[in-house]
């Protein structure tokens, strides 16, 4: 192996993880805040420490419906919004252009059983799609406990978008039924767990909780037919 080559491959080794650092970094978003009526917003922990805030993402109110444009990972809620015993919440979330902010999928979904929110003991729930064919469900309780792996699992329930740049819709649900929680993605229930695997020491306290909606960082989405029924 020549000297060219050694010295090549050694450039090639050190830029590699300044590259993806600096596609992977979220950037705040101009202009951030909340302007939709009645719901609130917090960044996750890493985000916080890195000086971004709720300011740093932005969502608001559009048409029928609502968009949040990321920014760092964060998580929104309505306080007045309480799924009691048996309850399904479900929105559908749309990227007018995939990965428009990123070079690689960030996932956008339901949150469920919401308590102590806004504080460091927050717990929930969430159920998330990637416009790559993946989704991923997770809690905090309040450190973060993962159901099908760190970067979820692919099902043929997810759409996936023909190219980036292109459009991708996700209906995303989240349920409560009897000793089950479920997550349904486009009509499919592509998940199902007992409550004894999400409630628990350092889990969630209980199914019963707050709702909303949770954002990877770098994502735009629009939300439509966000909504809070019986199953």
């Amino acid at each position: 192996m020549t000297r060219n080559t050694l010295l090549a491959i050694a450039a090639a080794v050190a830029m590699t993880p300044l590259a993806a650092t600096a596609q992977d970094q979220s950037m705040a978003v101009k202009g951030g805040g909340i302007s939709a009526p009645g719901w609130m917003g917090k960044v996750d922990a890493k985000e916080a420490a890195a000086g971004l805030t709720v300011d740093s993402a932005k969502l608001v109110t559009m048409g029928t419906g609502m968009h949040v444009t990321t920014g760092p990972a964060i998580t929104y809620w309505n306080p007045k919004m309480v799924g009691k015993g048996d309850y399904v919440v479900k929105a559908t979330f749309s990227e007018r252009e995939y990965a428009k902010l990123n070079s690689h999928p960030h996932p956008y979904g339901i949150v469920m059983a919401g308590n102590d929110m806004g504080s460091d003991a927050a717990s929930y729930l969430y159920c998330a799609a990637y416009g790559d064919g993946r989704f991923i469900v997770r809690g905090f309780g309040p450190a973060p406990f993962q159901l099908n792996g760190r970067m979820g699992e692919t099902n043929a329930a997810v759409n996936k978008a023909e190219a980036k740049g292109k459009p991708v819709s996700q209906e995303v649900a989240m349920a409560v039924k009897g000793d089950q929680v479920m997550c349904m993605i486009n009509g499919t229930t592509v998940a199902t767990y007992p409550k004894s695997a999400v409630i628990g020491e350092g889990k969630l306290k209980t199914t019963d909780g707050m709702v909303g909606f949770r954002f990877g960082h770098n994502t735009d989405a629009h939300i439509s037919g966000f909504s809070l029924g019986k199953p």
